[in-house]
């Protein structure tokens, strides 16, 4: 139907109860169009069965009550500090105080007669009292009963300055049934009953009905996963289209094992490989051996090997008769590879060529016209590698190392350096949970190195307060007269008005000029030119620099053996994750190693750090973190150019994620195009939320 005679497209301020003033609130919320107030849906829901009438509140219950304003004011103290209080009195006949210690602009929100809805702990004070962790004002004395709406289920709403929870829930519930019969005959239900029925989904209008108006809360899950669903099922077979394009609809390259190269890596190396690696090697060896083309993640932990696993590919490459490439985001990391494969490789037959964009220009161009002839066979390099004038003579494998530093443009790039379609494999050092590896590189196949090699001592990861401060830099100034290495994070670059943080530039030169004066300090953070970022990581590389000062940029670079101690200021800024990243700076070599974590904060605060002090698997803090942190802003999703999800849960959705990526893989097997009549309203909403990625993959 056309958008000019849609009832879901129309302004959002043509529906019952809105208006000029309203929509410019809605607008806010992103809701500008009758469908966005549609799939406005409550971001929670009070089970009213579950309130605890006043009368039977007792100290020291957590609770949730309900009841009207009856009073209401301000509060001062001797100390200056105002405190707004409310009493609520519910059908029990009872009262009690809801207070807000500093909060005395709630007084011009919530009004005598308010419907309020407050959690939170009760504790005794001049009677009982809760300090709510939330509240919400449900409506007023005349829209509801008294008691709250004992026996329902409460959708709160996102609301905004000047449109309360209760105006939201009363424009859904004017255009509820309006906005969804407009559903089913504009837009009807995209995804086939029958793709539905396995998991026991509602249809769309059903589920929007069951979100907006549940009558229990295992209805609004119902809800939330039907739409959780839909957007995984079109996110996958976005991947799944992408997945095909990359490994069926261009010609593969079938190696050929010779084992001249890789056996006689194997033999000359000085460890085992462990479980998980010779379980990745298995599938990269046989999707390359297969005619297919090879279009696989690696991800690993630090220090789980990926780099040897990855160096057995490209010698089944090289062996073949192919060239082998791998692209490195930085020159220090792509100089760091290229040391260790020539390490690895000892003496055997195949050098590495080295291409980076600052090398000279006699050089550099000597180096492309190895690479053109196809004399160098195994190169490293940077984005050198993508750069016009560089083609390969047979590429034949493609590594990329840390994929989220690259955009899929520029793994599709050089992929496209070659005359045919070479195999490709990306490596990941972040460890994510698996549901939100198969969500973000769903197009990709997926290898996991989920052990570390034996005999790496692990790192020792301590967390201390801040009265501990002195003697953690009294024992860092001692670590470098024992000649070794420090690293010191700093959470901001400058010292900052509105945050009560130490900055690592004044931080920087108070170190420098006191407790570590003897050492040689120097200081490293984003906005500093890339020349000096590179003359800073190279000189601490090379024992030029004792101590280390920094932002997050130091999270994934160079590798330093000699490196001892991570510190790591402010632990409780950080993600579990990032952390974990950052301590991965440390432990390479054959010293003892410590990572302190100097932090102080609420209960739960120091308890997630606790929780990194105990663990160094990168999967267990990374499924910790998300359950913590929730997805937040997913890792990569802006360069992989996804939306954030709205209704999926990682945490409890995975049913849902490889029902969702098996049945796009299956429906693309058969219907690449979506060409089918029971498919064309899946292609037309893939076409309108990923039709940009779909031209990409195509043309890549």
């Amino acid at each position: 139907m056309s958008d000019r005679f849609s009832k879901l497209h129309s302004s959002v301020q043509y529906l019952k109860g809105v208006g000029p003033r309203r929509a410019e609130a809605l607008e806010r919320l992103g809701v500008r169009s009758a469908r966005d107030l549609l799939f406005h849906v409550p971001h929670r829901y009070e089970d009213a069965s579950t309130v605890t009438p006043i009368a039977e509140v007792k100290v020291g219950d957590d609770v949730t009550v309900v009841g009207h304003v009856k009073s209401k004011g301000v509060i001062p103290t001797r100390r200056g500090l105002r405190i707004f209080e409310a009493t609520i009195r519910d059908a029990s006949g009872s009262s009690i105080d809801i207070s807000w210690p500093g909060q005395p602009f709630l007084d011009r929100t919530i009004q005598r007669g308010d419907l309020l809805l407050a959690t939170g702990p009760v504790r005794y004070f001049h009677g009982l009292q809760i300090q709510p962790r939330e509240f919400v004002v449900l409506g007023r004395e005349d829209e509801e009963a008294e008691g709250g709406g004992a026996g329902r289920v409460l959708p709160i709403y996102p609301a905004t300055e000047g449109l309360s929870q209760k105006m939201v829930r009363t424009i859904v519930e004017q255009n509820l049934e309006a906005l969804i019969a407009a559903l089913e005959v504009e837009e009807g239900e995209p995804i086939p009953t029958p793709l539905l029925e396995p998991l026991g989904l509602p249809p769309l209008p059903a589920a929007l009905r069951l979100l907006h108006h549940p009558e229990t809360l295992d209805e609004a899950e119902s809800g939330r996963r039907r739409l959780a669903f839909g957007e995984l099922l079109f996110l996958q077979l976005l991947h799944a289209r992408a997945h095909r394009q990359a490994t069926l609809e261009r010609p593969g390259i079938a190696f050929r094992r010779t084992d001249e190269l890789i056996a006689a890596l194997y033999r000359r190396l000085p460890f085992q490989l462990t479980d998980a690696q010779q379980r990745a090697l298995r599938e990269i060896l046989e999707d390359m051996t297969s005619p297919r083309r090879m279009n696989r993640l690696l991800q690993g932990d630090v220090g789980s090997g990926k780099t040897i696993v990855a160096l057995f590919a490209m010698l089944l490459a090289v062996e073949s008769g192919h060239q082998a490439a791998l692209m490195a985001p930085t020159e220090i990391l792509a100089e760091q590879h290229a040391r260790t494969l020539r390490a690895l490789l000892g003496d055997l037959p195949v050098g590495v060529e080295l291409l980076t964009g600052r090398m000279p220009s006699a050089e550099r161009r000597a180096a492309e016209a190895r690479i053109a002839s196809g004399e160098a066979r195994l190169v490293v390099g940077t984005h050198a590698l993508i750069q016009e004038g560089v083609r390969f003579a047979r590429l034949g494998l493609a590594v990329i190392d840390e994929q989220h530093r690259f955009g899929v443009r520029q793994r599709l790039a050089l992929a496209g350096q070659a005359e045919g379609d070479p195999d490709v494999l990306v490596m990941s050092a972040t460890p994510i949970p698996r549901s939100l590896a198969l969500t973000l590189h769903g197009d990709l196949d997926l290898s996991v190195l989920d052990e570390r090699p034996p005999g790496r001592k692990p790192v020792r990861t301590q967390l201390r307060s801040e009265k501990h401060r002195e003697a953690i830099y009294m024992f860092v100034a001692n670590q470098v007269r024992l000649g070794r290495q420090a690293f010191i994070v700093f959470p901001i670059i400058e010292e900052s008005e509105t945050l009560d943080l130490r900055s690592a530039t004044a931080e920087f030169e108070a170190l420098r000029d006191g407790v570590l004066r003897d050492a040689r300090v120097s200081l490293l953070h984003g906005q500093m030119p890339g020349d000096a970022k590179d003359r800073t990581m190279r000189s601490f590389a090379a024992r030029e620099i004792d101590v280390l000062v920094a932002t997050t940029v130091v999270e994934v670079g160079i590798d330093v053996p000699n490196a001892s101690v991570m510190v790591i200021e402010h632990g409780e800024r950080f993600g579990l994750s990032q952390l974990h990243q950052l301590r991965g700076r440390v432990g390479r070599g054959a010293d003892e190693s410590w990572c302190i974590v100097i932090g102080d904060g609420a209960p739960e605060t120091l308890a997630r750090l606790d929780v990194f002090t105990r663990t160094d698997d990168g999967f267990v803090i990374a499924e910790e973190d998300l359950r913590l942190r929730g997805m937040g802003d997913l890792f990569g999703a802006r360069q992989h150019g996804l939306p954030a999800f709205r209704f999926f849960d990682p945490l409890c959705d995975l049913d849902l994620l490889t029902h969702a990526r098996e049945l796009a893989r299956s429906i693309i097997e058969v219907d690449p195009g979506l060409a089918r009549p029971e498919h064309e309203a899946m292609r037309t909403v893939l076409e309108a939320r990923y039709g940009d990625r779909l031209k990409m993959f195509e043309t890549g």
